[in-house]
């Protein structure tokens, strides 16, 4: 068994992350020693690691709260699962599109900046007709 300081290290995962991962369910409530000290096993390991990727892949809390429960029934159709990283993918495709447009219009800002006055600045203009993520 690991107590969370081991659970946070082998996991590369903070100890108050973890804590509010239990708070808000997506990890189970800890089981505790006589003296009340969190304790984990390999199940919690592999959960809090899939947890941490796919945060990092962008995921949201209700999104990855769903994928954990449709894991719960491991022969149950994939098909919903499927259905959250298709949706979860065409958001990211989304926010790509809308990068590479800010990014080009920053460029050409930059590239045409000659050092006028800042009421002509391409800068300026530029910042405040980007396209916004909302």
């Amino acid at each position: 068994m690991l107590m969370i300081g081991d659970l946070a290290k082998r996991t590369g995962t903070k100890v108050n992350t973890i804590r509010f991962y239990e708070g808000i369910g997506l990890m189970p409530e800890a089981v505790r020693t006589s003296g009340g000290r969190r304790t984990y096993g390999e199940a919690e390991v592999r959960q809090l690691g899939f947890i941490r990727h796919a945060r990092e892949l962008g995921f949201s809390v209700e999104e990855i709260r769903s994928l954990i429960a449709l894991s719960a029934n491991p022969d149950r159709d994939c098909h919903e699962a499927g259905a959250i990283a298709r949706r979860h993918l065409a958001s990211v495709e989304d926010r790509i599109t809308r990068l590479i447009a800010m990014r080009d219009a920053l460029s050409d800002a930059t590239r045409a900046c000659d050092g006028g006055k800042m009421a002509d600045c391409r800068v300026m203009e530029a910042i405040t007709t980007l396209p916004t993520s909302r």
